[in-house]
């Protein structure tokens, strides 16, 4: 592993995202002697290749316009819990757009079962219901004990694997067991407010002993949608897409006008409404906010 800084014009030229190198992007570099570090060369990166894929989220520093999560994955995790704390549809299905969005497989984790009450089944049952309905696949496990994470284990295996997810779902905790070399940081979520504390605070990519990467990335609070039309965000909806070519006019916004076949499957209950009313927050989405 060779540290490496950014070429100085390189990181100013046309810059829209707060972080112009994304945990993921493979680059060229040049290697320079430098003193400050331990093996006395750095390396000054001149160039990044074209990205295959990308997780691209609206950034919180206001003086730019986006974050790019990682870039150049085979395959994104979100990590979901019913309760403690509570990961809301609305994030969930942001997260899932984007991945949509950039052809990136996305599957969720639900993760914390060993705390759940009835209540919380139930509602878990809901979210199944919804996401296997649509065709994401969803492994349901409980870190603390260990308990049904081989099905996980197996599909990473030679992959480059993102997981992301709200502060306190017990993203890192599931790492450290994914892999037994890891030692990343864990917290207990606040008890007062039933939310996550940052203990992971950058990203960061980790090499799988038996073959594989996960990049693991900092809790976050929000995810906004970027860089996308309007009009073809009703193609980042799985369940909405199989239907456009039914409905009565080819520009339907799929919330008002007759013969549209989203609205007379969403009465039919064959579209959750949860789902739904994700779909008409994005479309009338405020560009200045980027929390859900």
């Amino acid at each position: 592993m060779i540290d490496c800084r950014i070429k100085g014009k390189m990181r100013l030229k046309g810059m829209r995202t707060t972080n112009p190198v994304a945990v993921g992007d493979r680059v060229e570099y040049e290697l320079q002697h430098d003193e400050t570090t331990k093996e006395g060369i750095a390396g000054i990166i001149t160039a990044i290749e074209p990205r295959t894929n990308y997780i691209i989220r609206k950034a919180s520093n206001l003086s730019k316009e986006s974050q790019i999560v990682a870039a150049n994955i085979d395959q994104t995790f979100l990590v979901v819990t019913v309760n403690y704390p509570i990961t809301l549809t609305g994030f969930i299905d942001r997260y899932l757009v984007s991945a949509q969005a950039y052809r990136i497989p996305a599957c969720l984790i639900f993760n914390k079962l060993d705390l759940y009450d009835d209540t919380d089944y139930n509602k878990l049952e809901e979210y199944l219901q919804t996401y296997e309905s649509i065709g994401y696949k969803c492994y349901q496990i409980s870190a603390l004990k260990n308990f049904n994470l081989d099905s996980l284990r197996e599909d990473i295996k030679g992959k480059i694997n993102l997981f992301s997810g709200l502060s306190g779902v017990g993203k890192s905790s599931i790492l450290n067991l994914l892999e037994p070399s890891l030692s990343l940081k864990t917290d207990e979520i606040s008890e007062y407010h039933l939310q996550g504390k940052h203990t992971t605070t950058f990203s960061e990519m980790f090499e799988l002993h038996d073959g594989g990467y996960l990049i693991d990335t900092p809790g976050i609070r929000g995810f906004g949608v970027i860089d996308m039309v309007k009009e073809e965000i009703p193609h980042y909806f799985p369940e909405m897409f199989n239907l456009l070519k039914d409905c009565r006019y080819f520009n339907c916004s799929h919330t008002h006008e007759p013969g549209c076949a989203v609205k007379k499957a969403l009465q039919e209950g064959r579209i959750p409404v949860s789902r739904y009313e994700s779909y008409l927050s994005l479309i009338g989405e405020d560009n200045s906010k980027y929390r859900s």
